[in-house]
């Protein structure tokens, strides 16, 4: 592969906070690159062109890079595709089931804003037919690989048994893993979620070492919160999988069901670091059912992996 190639496929994996390149220089190079047939030049070149990064804003020019991406598979030029489809940009009509359909192509590829947006198309049947079954599965996708939108969502679902059994507990778990990201919706639905008092909500508002300074006393929803900072990497905290993973036990250890639920999806999926074990899933999960405190998985450090000590 050309240097040229790697680099812009580099940079493709920055998007979409990375800021585009702007010099004369830099753009010729990027053009050359997506001439050249790289994916992610094409998709720079799309979104230059978009915003009249260093160039006047040409859609017409932004609309045939970011099809020529999207056609040949690049995830992210899918769902911006989509999303110029759903608000009729970049001169495209506005098409909520050709939104909807490359949405579809990027979610499959595990694009998670794509998998969001699929997941909304669903809920609300725009540009498909309402399916709550297929949005719950496209929002836990997006919701697992991080998704704010969709964790909020999700608890939204979970909250009211829209199209998926009532189910508080879950409704709590995802609400508080979009809240820990700095959601604003879902900490406000938090404030009415009659179910957790002062003292749990306070965890939201206090800063990352006022929190550790609560978990590492035993407040069982410190510990948990505290995992939840350090699986996003928000609040006052840095993203730091083996911590997440220490204060996810902790918390379960204490009897938080939330961490319990949590730690059956890490093992499930070989999430934060660890890998995946179907009978650790399988006991976190029934922990989580019978409300039984794990001490006994506690006192194995093996059974915890890396995570049983923090340095």
């Amino acid at each position: 592969m050309r240097k040229s190639a790697v680099l812009f496929l580099g940079l493709s994996l920055l998007l979409p906070t990375m800021a585009w390149a702007e010099s004369p220089t830099e753009i010729t190079a990027i053009r050359n690159a997506a001439r050249g047939g790289n994916q992610g030049a094409e998709l720079l070149l799309a979104l230059i062109y978009f915003e009249g990064r260093g160039v006047p804003q040409n859609p017409a020019k932004a609309r045939q890079w970011m099809q020529r991406a999207a056609r040949e598979g690049q995830p992210y030029a899918q769902f911006m595709l989509g999303s110029w489809y759903a608000g009729g940009l970049a001169g495209l009509p506005k098409d909520a089931t050709e939104a909807g359909r490359w949405w579809q192509k990027a979610a499959e590829q595990g694009q998670p804003q794509a998998a969001y947006r699929l997941g909304q198309a669903y809920l609300t049947g725009e540009g498909v037919k309402t399916d709550p079954k297929r949005a719950e599965y496209w929002l836990r996708r997006a919701a697992g690989a991080g998704n704010a939108p969709a964790q909020t969502l999700l608890g939204k679902m979970y909250h009211e048994g829209y199209g998926v059994p009532r189910d508080l507990e879950k409704s709590h778990d995802w609400l508080a893993r979009a809240a820990a990201q700095g959601e604003g919706e879902a900490i406000l639905f938090l404030d009415f979620f009659v179910r957790m008092g002062e003292d749990a909500l306070q965890g939201y508002r206090q800063s990352g070492p006022e929190l550790e300074a609560r978990a590492r006393q035993g407040d069982s929803e410190a510990q948990y919160q505290l995992a939840l900072r350090y699986e996003s990497g928000a609040w006052g905290v840095l993203q730091d999988n083996r911590r997440a993973l220490y204060w996810f036990h902790q918390a379960a250890a204490s009897g938080n069901r939330m961490a319990m639920r949590a730690l059956a999806d890490v093992y499930a999926n070989g999430l934060l670091g660890a890998p995946k074990d179907l009978r650790q899933a399988d006991y976190w999960r029934n922990r989580a059912a019978t409300r039984e405190p794990p001490r006994d998985i506690i006192k194995n450090p093996a059974a915890v992996g890396r995570s049983s000590t923090l340095p």
